[in-house]
């Protein structure tokens, strides 16, 4: 699966696909870096179209808002962004990354909703030599010497707030998710860690209980192998419409009163508002949440809620970050910020502040090590929100 989840309401038209969002001056056809005008060509890659557009669209939207509160400017150039379509994953995604760096010649590449498509585009960064700061979940991967991203490992959720889970159920859990890499990866964080410290899963066989992906609409069957499992939790991960169904069916189900908890995708970004009251009380981990309070997500929220409608999402923040990370690396890059100084770079910034609290690249995953923090969907105002409600562990490695 991509490394997703929720689609959100402003999602773009089929006209937007592939759009190239231009300021200031193109680079030189002389090969990746900057002009002699002292702008840099930088690449977003992201699904714009198909099954993840609203996520992408979020990664786009988050990118383009550090730019638009940083005069357009990344190390002291002025930048121009040129956008591609990713689709819905690796097919699509390495002819769009191709022309972003054969063609396009960027000096880096950001974005990526999809693991696959991750997976797809990193032999073109060895052969390009251009680092790739994705902004979305992703697999681990053997050769990560150009590939960085500011998000997470897709198992690191589960992973995170498998302990508290174990504390606080008395009781076997249910472990249930979407059957591709990304659903395997998010569960089998959670069970290897669940039961490594002592917890019991409650599903026939211990293993994870797999839906087919996408066909799966219908989860009431699940529910019925829940309710006779005897568990006292669940545990899932889901995203995007099968986040919808599968939230509204379970407020409808025989098991509407099993503790549910969940990959903080499961109710992260417009598909709240679609779950509406059956996502209430939903526990959730997630590296992420509009309400933490420190000066850089105060200021981050306002400036989102300034263009946007409704809170940023981790996607938004996530791709903020990278433009911040970018932003760092191309001035330390010196007066020449080719690609392998920027990639260089990156691998010496430390401590990076941001919305979601301080955190930093782990030297061997080139992932975040971050902390992740337990939310509840409770009444915030007029709407319903992941609320904060306490700090999980500080995963990374």
């Amino acid at each position: 699966m991509p490394h997703t989840t929720p689609w959100h309401s402003r999602a773009l038209g089929a006209t937007l696909l592939a759009v190239v969002l231009t300021v200031g001056t193109a680079c030189g056809d002389d090969g990746p870096g900057p002009s002699a005008s002292g702008s840099i060509k930088i690449g977003l890659l992201a699904s714009l179209s198909g099954t993840y557009q609203a996520v992408g669209t979020e990664i786009r939207d988050g990118f383009q808002l550090y730019l638009d509160t940083h005069d357009g400017k990344l190390g002291g150039r002025r930048v121009d962004l040129v956008v591609a379509d990713e689709g819905n994953g690796a097919q699509t995604a390495v002819p769009a990354a191709t022309k972003l760096l054969k063609q396009d010649r960027v000096s880096a590449l950001t974005g990526i909703v999809g693991g696959g498509s991750v997976a797809g585009v990193t032999p073109l960064l060895d052969e390009t030599k251009v680092p790739l700061v994705g902004s979305n979940g992703r697999p681990e991967l053997k050769d990560v010497s150009r590939v960085w991203h500011t998000s997470y490992l897709s198992d690191e959720p589960g992973e995170a707030i498998a302990q508290h889970v174990r504390d606080n159920v008395q009781g076997s859990v249910y472990a249930i998710g979407p059957d591709y890499q990304g659903g395997w990866d998010e569960l089998r964080g959670f069970t290897d860690t669940f039961v490594k410290i002592g917890g019991k899963l409650a599903n026939t066989d211990g293993k994870t209980t797999f839906t087919p992906f996408p066909a799966t609409t219908n989860f009431t069957p699940y529910f019925a192998r829940i309710k006779a499992s005897g568990a006292a939790a669940v545990y899932t991960f889901y995203a995007g419409s099968a986040a919808v169904d599968f939230v509204k069916q379970y407020a409808q189900s025989e098991i509407k009163d099993v503790p549910l908890y969940a990959a903080g995708f499961l109710t992260e970004g417009g598909v709240l508002n679609a779950q509406g009251e059956a996502a209430r009380d939903i526990y959730s981990v997630l590296n992420y949440s509009p309400d933490l309070d420190n000066a850089e997500n105060r200021a981050f929220v306002a400036a989102w809620k300034a263009k946007h409608d409704g809170s940023p999402t981790t996607y938004a923040l996530a791709s903020y970050d990278a433009a911040a990370v970018l932003d760092r690396a191309i001035g330390a890059a010196g007066s020449d910020p080719t690609p392998e100084a920027i990639n260089t770079a990156i691998g010496q910034l430390g401590q990076i502040a941001s919305p979601r609290g301080t955190w930093q690249f782990s030297t061997t995953t080139h992932s975040p090590v971050q902390k992740w923090y337990l939310r509840q969907v409770r009444q915030d105002g007029r709407a319903l929100s992941n609320t904060v409600v306490g700090d999980l562990a500080t995963v990374g490695r």
